[in-house]
């Protein structure tokens, strides 16, 4: 499980390298792929301070990546959203391994990929258990 995890970062490193972007940038964008974010929701979920975070903003703005929109429902709300030319560059580091990975899953039955979901969330929600108890204790 380490090694795998050490090699999901360290390819999440040389994609921030390609890009020219650091780890809190990477993790913005991979929020940010799941649709517009508050700044304060990329805050709370990068573990920047607000002033680290809107800098971090702007320099994805300033490259392109991002961009500031109004939210939907509340006009005065400013939301951060990935761009297309954004999503493209994204995609072209990641989707050749999204979709050699799609490949790799089509031997499995339904029943093994649905056990395999739930292992994944199970472990996911261990995660986020410990990292608010090493939080906890940092404070």
């Amino acid at each position: 499980m380490q090694r795998y995890q050490r090699s999901v970062q360290s390819f999440d490193d040389a994609v921030g390298r390609s890009l020219g972007l650091g780890p809190a940038d990477m993790r913005c964008l991979d929020i940010l792929s799941e649709g517009p974010r508050t700044a304060g929701e990329l805050s709370a979920a990068t573990g920047l301070r607000p002033a680290a975070t809107t800098a971090l903003i702007d320099r994805l703005v300033t490259k392109g990546f991002v961009l500031r929109q109004p939210g939907e429902t509340d006009r005065r709300q400013v939301l951060v959203a990935m761009t297309a030319e954004g999503a493209r560059r994204t995609w072209e580091a990641y989707g050749p391994m999204v979709t050699e990975g799609q490949q790799a899953f089509a031997s499995f039955t339904i029943a093994e990929l649905d056990r395999m979901r739930d292992l994944l969330q199970d472990f996911t929600e261990l995660t986020e258990r410990h990292r608010a108890r090493v939080e906890r204790r940092s404070v």
